[in-house]
């Protein structure tokens, strides 16, 4: 790893073209207060802005990946209806609910427990790698309040209705099993072996071509968003643009010299 950087308590750290951004509380089970939301923010909005950049790669320090918001910072400013206003300038919400979300992929790997706002962050993110110790929970319910980073919006489409209330009404714990087998995470691995496969597979992510990966992270998110008749008529010109690229030529050189691609992203 190289060019390590600790900004308050949200860490990132580069390898070639990944950006691993970590969660940095781990004495208090890294709970996101209103240091660790506007870090990361920045840090989402540091991958997107940076050419050299290409996947990202989202983990917690410690034993948890979180214990979900910290309350005692967070809930007075959201009380008041100024959430928004945690969201620094220039920053990308991490859930995708007040900001488009990163045009460049996040994988994000868990472990210990990860709660609430957690889980959400998966939802809002590519792919997800966990530890077989994880367990998860959307426990809002149980405070008083409900899920206001996205579960409710993303989860009933990615689980399915009744596993998604099964879940968001009840505020039960599932383990890593359970996550997989409703699309929540698609890799388990040994614990402590986490992150590092979520960076080999960012890696491999970031040696494809960037237009192509961006290209198909937008086609997709328009279908979701827009519905598929609208992505599908951005198709056709979004394909005729890379195949002019300098990227789509590669790919067809190095596949005529049977030889793996360099792509520069342009």
């Amino acid at each position: 790893m190289t060019n390590i950087q600790t900004q308050d308590k949200v860490t990132k750290r580069r390898e070639g073209h990944v950006l691993a951004i970590g969660v940095n509380r781990p004495e208090k089970k890294n709970a996101f207060d209103v240091d660790v939301l506007r870090g990361l923010a920045l840090a989402y909005a540091e991958l997107a802005a940076d050419p050299e950049l290409r996947c990202g790669v989202l983990h917690g320090h410690g034993a948890d990946f979180t214990a979900g918001l910290d309350l005692a910072s967070v809930a007075p400013i959201i009380a008041r209806g100024d959430g928004a206003t945690i969201l620094p300038e220039g920053g990308i919400d991490p859930w995708g609910v007040q900001t488009p979300p990163c045009p460049k992929p996040i994988v994000v790997a868990v472990q210990g427990r990860c709660l609430t706002l957690g889980i959400e962050l998966i939802l809002a993110s590519d792919i997800c790698i966990a530890a077989d110790d994880v367990s998860f929970a959307q426990i809002e319910i149980k405070r008083g309040i409900f899920p206001f980073g996205g579960a409710t919006l993303r989860m009933p489409a990615a689980f399915g209705w009744q596993n998604a209330m099964r879940y968001l009404l009840t505020g039960d714990a599932f383990d890593a099993s359970e996550a997989y087998r409703l699309g929540l995470v698609q890799e388990i691995v040994p614990a402590g072996t986490q992150f590092d496969r979520a960076m080999s597979l960012a890696a491999t992510i970031a040696e494809q071509s960037p237009l192509g990966v961006y290209a198909t992270l937008e086609s997709a998110r328009a279908t979701v968003r827009e519905g598929f008749t609208a992505a599908a008529d951005a198709l056709a010109p979004k394909i005729a643009s890379l195949f002019n690229s300098e990227d789509a030529k590669e790919g067809l050189r190095s596949f005529l010299e049977r030889r793996p691609a360099k792509f520069e992203g342009r």
